[in-house]
C-alpha cells in the first residue's frame, strides 16, 4: 500500500468515488463524514493524501489547507480538492492556502484516478525540488549574504551590515544612497548592471546577475545582485529590496574548472571542446565578413607502433615534445594562437585526443598560405624527438579542409578534413592534401538543387497540400493545414526537409514564406466563394518570416488582396521562435490577435518555455510534438507530457491539438487524456487542394454548405508517413 488517504465530504456519493479513485491508485482510503472533524483526523494520524469537497458544507478549504501546512511534516502532504465547475473564488483561496491540485465536477472514479497519478507526479518532482532548495538553502547559511532596499523616491538606501563589508563601506557610513552602491561596481560592468535595473524597473524582467565590485584599497569582488520591485497601493513602483552576495570563490574555482574542462591536462593545449567553440565563433564571422578559413587535420605516423613498445609513459612524453614542436612551428604571423592566450579571433591549435591534432587558420586569402604552414610543420618533425635516453623519428600526415568549399559549417569542415587526412596516410604519410570535392559528391548535388530553387517560384513549381485537422469524436473537419511541396520538373514531387535547409541559408526562404502565406489566402477565398464548409487553413510562419520587421504589413497585404477574413488563417509559430526573443515576440502576437487571427503554438514540448510568458501569449492553440504521439501508447514519460500539455492547455484556455497521429491506439490514448483535436495520416494525408475542394463539395451537397465536413479514420501506412516527413509549410521535414 502507498499509505493512508483521507477523504472529507458530505456527499456520500463523492466520497465513494474518491475512496474508489484513492484505492486503485494502492491508498488505504478512510473517509470523513463531519467537516468539523477534519483538523482532529489530521493531528491524530497525518496522511499522505487529503481529499477536501469544497461543496461541502462547513468545510473551510483555506483553513483546513492552512492548518495542515503548519503542522509538523504536513507541508508533504498532497492535498486534491472537488469543487464545481467555474468556481474560481475557491481555486483561489485554496491556491494561496497550498492546495496541490483541483477536479472539478462532474467526475468518474476514472478521471479522478487520472487527476490523482497526476498530483503524485507532480508532488515527487515538487518533493526533490523541495530537497534540493533545502539543501541549497543549508549551503547558503554557509555564504554571507547582503540585503537592501532603495527607495525610488528618494534614492536612499538601507543595508545591512553585511552589505557595508561587501560594498567596502564602513559601518559609520552615513545615509547610504543609490550611487554610494552603483559607485562602486566595476566600470566595465555600470552599463550592463544600469541597464538591468532600467528593466526591472520597466517590469520587463527580474533583476538578477553578476558583477563585480571595486573596493576603494583595490579589492575586488564579484557579487551576484538580485532584486524585486515593492509596488504601492496605486500599484507604482515605490521600492527595490534586494541582495548581494560574495561569490569571488565561486568565480575563480569556474575559472579553474573552465581550465580542466577546455584544455588537455596532458599538453596544455585547448582540447576538442574548446577548439570547437572557437571554430564555430571563427566561421560565423568568416560567413559574415566574407572571407575564407582553413583547418589542418593532423596526427603523428605510427605513433601507435612507439606507443606500444615503449610504453605509454613514454608515449605521453613524446606527445608533449609533439605538441611543443607544434606550437614553435605554428608562428604568430601564421594567426595561431598560444596555449598561453586567450583564443580570440586569430585562432587556435588543439589536440583533439590521442595522437590527432588541430590547427585552425581563421583569415585565408589563398590556397598556399595552409599550405606554406604544412610544410613547416613537416619540417619541424625532419629532427628526432628526444624522450629520456631515446630518440624517436616521427612525422607528421595532414588533411587540409578549406571554408566554405570545403563545408559551410564546422562538422562538414571538419569531416571533410579528417576525409583529406586519411588521403595523406594513403599517399604514403609524411605529407599534406587537401580535401578533394570527388569525395563528396552531394556537394554537386546540393548546388544543383540550390540553383534550382532559385527559379522554382518564378516557374511556379511550388504547390501546397492540405491535410485535414478533425474532432476525432465525430470526425468534423475543423480545419487543413497548409504543406508545401516543389514539383520539380526532374526529380518529381521534393518535399519540404529536402530543400527549406538550403532555402534558408541562401536567403531564398523569405520569397518562399510569402508564397505560401498568399497561396493560402488564394485557396482559402475559393472555398468561401465556392459555398463550401467553413473551415480554417492553418499557416507556419517560419523565424525567418515572424521577425521580419514588416511582417504585419505583408500579413494585412496577403488577406486584403483577397478580401478574406482573418478567421480563416490560423498562424502557427514553433515553440522555438515563440521563445527566441519573447519581449518582442509578445508585441507582434498581440498585434495579430486584435486583427482577428487564431495563433497556435507548434511543436510544443520540444524546446524550452516560460511558462510565465506563454500566460502572457494569450494564444489559441497548443500543438503536441508528433515526438510525444509518436511514443504515446508505450512510453510512459511521453504519456505524461502529452498529458501535462493538455492540462496546461486547458489550464490556459487554449485548445490542445495532436500532430502525427497515425495508429487508432495513438487516437484512443490520446482522446483518454482529454485531447479531442487531432492532425495525421490516420484522419487524412496531405493532398493537392483540388482533392480536398472535392472533400467539401461532397459533404456541402450532402448535407448544405453550413453543415461540418467529416473525415472517417483511415488505414494507415506508418513507414510511408515518416518517410514523406509532413511538417508546417516552410519547415523541413
Amino acid at each position: 500500500m502507498r499509505g493512508l488517504a483521507f477523504v472529507a465530504s458530505a456527499d456520500s456519493s463523492a466520497r465513494a468515488l474518491a475512496a474508489t479513485a484513492l484505492e486503485n491508485q494502492g491508498f488505504s482510503a478512510f473517509e470523513i463524514e463531519d467537516m468539523s472533524l477534519i483538523v482532529d483526523f489530521l493531528t491524530s494520524s497525518r496522511p499522505d493524501l487529503l481529499v477536501l469537497d469544497a461543496t461541502s458544507a462547513g468545510l473551510d478549504v483555506g483553513l483546513v489547507c492552512t492548518t495542515l501546512r503548519g503542522m509538523e511534516g504536513g507541508s508533504r502532504v498532497r492535498v486534491l480538492v472537488l469543487t464545481e465547475e467555474g468556481d474560481s473564488e475557491t481555486v483561489e483561496r485554496a491556491l494561496e492556502a497550498g492546495v496541490s491540485d483541483f477536479a472539478a465536477r462532474p467526475f468518474t472514479s476514472r478521471l479522478l484516478g487520472h487527476r490523482i497519478r497526476h498530483m503524485l507526479r507532480s508532488g515527487a518532482l515538487l518533493d526533490d525540488l523541495q530537497r534540493s532548495e533545502a539543501t541549497l538553502e543549508s549551503a547558503q547559511r554557509l555564504v554571507h549574504l547582503g540585503n537592501w532596499t532603495w527607495d525610488l523616491a528618494g534614492h536612499e538606501m538601507k543595508w545591512t551590515t553585511e552589505t557595508y563589508r561587501l560594498l567596502g563601506y564602513p559601518l559609520d557610513h552615513p545615509h547610504p544612497r543609490s550611487q554610494d552602491y552603483l559607485s562602486r561596481v566595476h566600470p566595465d560592468d555600470s552599463d550592463t548592471v544600469a541597464r538591468a535595473l532600467e528593466c526591472t524597473l520597466r517590469g520587463e524582467k527580474p533583476f538578477s546577475l553578476d558583477h563585480r565590485v571595486v573596493h576603494p584599497d583595490g579589492t575586488l569582488l564579484y557579487l551576484h545582485s538580485e532584486a524585486e520591485i515593492v509596488r504601492n497601493a496605486k500599484g507604482q513602483p515605490s521600492k527595490l529590496t534586494g541582495t548581494i552576495q560574495d561569490i569571488t570563490d565561486r568565480k575563480q574555482a569556474e575559472s579553474r574548472i573552465r581550465f580542466l574542462a577546455f584544455y588537455d591536462s596532458l599538453t596544455g593545449l585547448p582540447n576538442r571542446l574548446h577548439f570547437n567553440e572557437q571554430l564555430k565563433k571563427t566561421l560565423e564571422r568568416a560567413r559574415g565578413a566574407g572571407r575564407t578559413a582553413a583547418v589542418m587535420f593532423m596526427d603523428l605516423d605510427n605513433f601507435k607502433r612507439i606507443n606500444d613498445t615503449s610504453g605509454h609513459s613514454a608515449g605521453d612524453r613524446l606527445l608533449r615534445a609533439a605538441a611543443n614542436r607544434l606550437r614553435e612551428a605554428i608562428r604568430a604571423s601564421d594567426l595561431v594562437s598560444r596555449v598561453d592566450s586567450v583564443p580570440g579571433p586569430e585562432g587556435a591549435v588543439a589536440r583533439l585526443g590521442g595522437d590527432e591534432f588541430i590547427v585552425l587558420l581563421p583569415d585565408v586569402s589563398r590556397a598556399e598560405d595552409p599550405a606554406r604552414v604544412a610544410r613547416r610543420v613537416l619540417e619541424a618533425f625532419r629532427d628526432p624527438i628526444q624522450v629520456g635516453d631515446k630518440e624517436f623519428f616521427v612525422s607528421m600526415s595532414i588533411g587540409i579542409g578549406i571554408f566554405p568549399q570545403d563545408g559551410e559549417n564546422a562538422e562538414d569542415l571538419l569531416k571533410n578534413a579528417d576525409a583529406a587526412l586519411y588521403h595523406a596516410k594513403d599517399s604514403g604519410r609524411n605529407n599534406f592534401q587537401f580535401y578533394s570535392p570527388s569525395l563528396n559528391a552531394a556537394a554537386f548535388q546540393r548546388l544543383s538543387l540550390e540553383t534550382s530553387l532559385r527559379k522554382a517560384i518564378e516557374r511556379s513549381e511550388f504547390v501546397l497540400h492540405y491535410q485535414p485537422q478533425v474532432q476525432a469524436r465525430d470526425g468534423k473537419l475543423i480545419g487543413v493545414e497548409a504543406l508545401i511541396r516543389w514539383n520539380h520538373p526532374d526529380l518529381g514531387l521534393v518535399y519540404p526537409g529536402q530543400f527549406v535547409p538550403v532555402a534558408e541559408e541562401t536567403g531564398l526562404i523569405q520569397e518562399i514564406d510569402d508564397w505560401v502565406l498568399r497561396q493560402a489566402c488564394v485557396q482559402s477565398r475559393a472555398w468561401l466563394d465556392a459555398g463550401l464548409p467553413n473551415i480554417h487553413v492553418a499557416v507556419n510562419l517560419s523565424g525567418s518570416q515572424f521577425h521580419r520587421k514588416d511582417l504585419l504589413e505583408r500579413v494585412d497585404d496577403a488577406l486584403g488582396s483577397v478580401n478574406l477574413p482573418t478567421r480563416c488563417i490560423e498562424l502557427e509559430i514553433t515553440e522555438g521562435v515563440l521563445m527566441s526573443n519573447a519581449a518582442a515576440t509578445l508585441e507582434v502576437l498581440q498585434q495579430l490577435q486584435s486583427r482577428g487571427f487564431r495563433i497556435a503554438v507548434d511543436d510544443f514540448g520540444t524546446g524550452y518555455s516560460s511558462l510565465s510568458y506563454l500566460r502572457r501569449f494569450h494564444a489559441d492553440v497548443l500543438k503536441i510534438d508528433r515526438s510525444f504521439v509518436h511514443d504515446i501508447a508505450t512510453n510512459p514519460d511521453a504519456a505524461a507530457i502529452v498529458s501535462a500539455i493538455i492540462t496546461l492547455a486547458g489550464t490556459l484556455k487554449m485548445r490542445a491539438i495532436a500532430e502525427g497521429v497515425e495508429h487508432p491506439h495513438q487516437r484512443e490514448s490520446l482522446y483518454e487524456l482529454g485531447c479531442d483535436l487531432m492532425q495525421g495520416y490516420l484522419f487524412g494525408k496531405p493532398v493537392p487542394p483540388e482533392e480536398t475542394t472535392t472533400l467539401l463539395r461532397s459533404v456541402a451537397g450532402q448535407y448544405g454548405a453550413a453543415a461540418p465536413a467529416t473525415v472517417e479514420p483511415a488505414t494507415v501506412n506508418a513507414d510511408e508517413a515518416h518517410l514523406l516527413g509532413d511538417r508546417p509549410a516552410t519547415r523541413g521535414a
